[in-house]
């Protein structure tokens, strides 16, 4: 029987010119189809243009189980490019392990902030590289990479990696042009803290197979070969797959993992997928599947968080660059909360209820965001209240393919790449997409997502024991029958109906079930009395002082919700 191999998926990330692409080369014995920027504009300006995989094995270390086998770890070197972001993201979700490559001469940059915040929400393990020791002079060279040691432990003292290993490596001493003659420093000690790192992934052959595509190639005779990583399920030799951007199912006439061929893969491997009648043009980067699984989606509901290095507010209505899957599409978001009263209860997790009201929001809620408007009423303390959970519906700019509970983020990826700032605003999960074109008429009207209104006018003067006139509540075109049977409340405690109209301006009339308190009826009297000697003479000293005790008009308060995506627009009370 063959001795097993566990591949473990290392992504190598950092800011451009870390050496990433030097250091996958230093660590790998074999590169795979997609190795060390195969693209021709990639190789002439000696940056990485697209996700470059290649593998290093090595025996299988103890805490990995007894028994002989070989440890297999996939190096993806990711590009450090700020433009290229969405394909580091892309790649992100296949990671077991990060490398995060940091050029020693200048510490953390931008893009190495950008690729710890992936890594944060994608990955469960890292190690910090500190590469090009080279460049260091010899004499200074351990003191300068102690402090940069200690300035990489405090970077990371907030993060999950805090306390992560930090090794210090020279990929490539003298840099691209030296000879290869020249050894590398440090690998051999960085393949060994890998090795103390690698744990059992955990791995399911059951459910759909899907597979992230990274590559397609033909080769004369034999076919078309997709090469990529097994997101889920698994894959074996004659099956159906589907390749869901094109509405095209294929079979699988032959696989190969890194020039070895099989029979069989699974979640987590990385496999070239051999199809025949199939255009490589077609398809260089994206998803297959089992035939029918995935979905095509014009919008979504997502729970999310905001990143915290995201400067600034994330806004309903705005755009963003929304990476679902292997896709980045523009998109318009909406957020939403909780109501007030639920704010702290346990939300389940990655289940979206449809029966449950939710609350508008202006602006995703955060520490830094102004709270809303119920938030101040409910904070008493001082505090802003913020819901455990949070959601967003997102509209598509054009539909995208994906599986649910995939991983989303947005980012502002338009923003200046040299401005020192995170691009990457909030990740989430995929809670359920809308396949139907026509979304908005037949699956938005089930999301009871409320607007809070708050409406305040005044009371002009009493009609008797039971009715009073308001004013300044509508404007005077407002169609005032609609508004007919809600309550409001008056600012002395009585609660009212509106009745309907009162002459052309606006006006309205208030009918109290309970009558009006005698305290109320004598500062309504005694308010239309001196409107009503306003203006005769002038005004005494004694009126000036009834003028002040009734300086506080009498308010009404009107109080309902209305569900935005309500087709009739319905006005409801509690």
């Amino acid at each position: 029987m063959a001795a097993r191999v566990l591949n473990v998926n290392v992504g190598v990330l950092g800011h451009i010119d870390s050496g990433k692409t030097a250091l996958a080369r230093a660590l790998s014995t074999t590169g795979s189809t997609a190795a060390f920027d195969r693209a021709p504009q990639s190789r002439a300006r000696g940056i990485t243009l697209d996700l470059g995989f290649s593998c290093l094995r090595t025996a299988l270390p103890p805490q990995l189980g007894p028994g002989p086998g070989e440890l297999q770890f996939t190096l993806v070197d990711c590009p450090g490019h700020a433009s290229l972001i969405r394909t580091i993201i892309g790649g992100a979700q296949i990671i077991d392990l990060m490398m995060l490559v940091i050029d020693v001469t200048k510490g953390m940059q931008t893009q190495s902030a950008e690729c710890l915040v992936i890594g944060q929400i994608a990955c469960q393990k890292m190690v910090v590289v500190l590469n090009k020791i080279d460049l260091l002079p010899e004499g200074k060279r351990q003191n300068a990479i102690e402090k940069m040691t200690k300035k990489m432990q405090k970077t990371l003292e907030n993060t999950k990696f805090s306390g992560c290993p930090i090794v210090a490596v020279a990929a490539k001493p003298g840099g691209p042009e030296a000879p290869e003659s020249e050894n590398p420093l440090g690998v051999s000690e960085l393949i060994e803290v890998l090795k103390s790192q690698a744990y059992l992934p955990s791995r399911d052959p059951s459910g759909h197979f899907l597979m992230a595509v990274d590559h397609c190639f033909s080769i004369k005779g034999q076919g078309t070969v997709m090469t990529g990583t097994i997101l889920s399920g698994s894959v074996s030799l004659g099956d159906n797959v589907e390749i869901p951007a094109l509405k095209v199912t294929k079979k699988v006439k032959s696989m190969q993992m890194f020039h070895t061929p099989v029979t069989y893969a699974m979640q987590g491997d990385r496999v070239g997928v051999c199809v025949t009648q199939f255009d490589p043009k077609l398809l260089e980067r994206g998803l297959i599947c089992t035939p029918d699984s995935l979905h095509t989606i014009h919008a979504a509901i997502i729970s999310l968080k905001k990143i915290q290095y995201f400067r600034g507010a994330l806004q309903t209505k705005a755009k963003f660059h929304i990476t679902v899957g292997h896709e980045t599409v523009m998109g318009r978001v909406m957020f939403f909360s909780p109501a007030p009263a639920d704010f702290n209860e346990e939300i389940q997790e990655n289940v979206f209820d449809f029966e449950k009201d939710y609350l508008y929001q202006e602006e995703y809620l955060s520490k830094d965001s102004v709270s809303s408007e119920e938030n101040k009423e409910n904070d008493q303390a001082g505090e802003v209240q913020l819901p455990k959970q949070q959601w967003a519906l997102l509209e598509f700019e054009k539909p995208v393919t994906c599986p649910k509970l995939c991983l989303v983020i947005g980012s502002k990826l338009d923003t200046d790449i040299h401005a020192n700032t995170c691009r990457l605003a909030f990740h989430g999960v995929l809670l359920q997409g809308m396949e139907d074109k026509n979304y908005t008429e037949t699956f938005l009207p089930k999301l009871k997502v409320y607007k809070q209104k708050h409406k305040e006018g005044q009371v002009e003067r009493v009609m008797d024991d039971c009715s009073v006139i308001g004013r300044s509540l509508f404007k005077k075109e407002t169609n005032i029958q609609i508004f007919v049977g809600l309550k409001v409340k008056l600012s002395t405690g009585e609660d009212g109906i509106i009745d309907g109209g009162f002459g052309q301006s606006g006006k309205f009339k208030i009918r109290i079930p309970d009558g009006l308190k005698p305290d109320t009826k004598m500062l309504l009297t005694a308010a239309s009395k001196k409107k009503s000697k306003g203006g005769k003479g002038d005004v005494t000293k004694e009126d000036e002082s009834s003028k002040n005790d009734s300086a506080q008009p009498v308010t009404v308060s009107l109080i309902f919700k209305r569900y935005v995506f309500d087709t009739q627009k319905k006005m409801i009370q509690s």
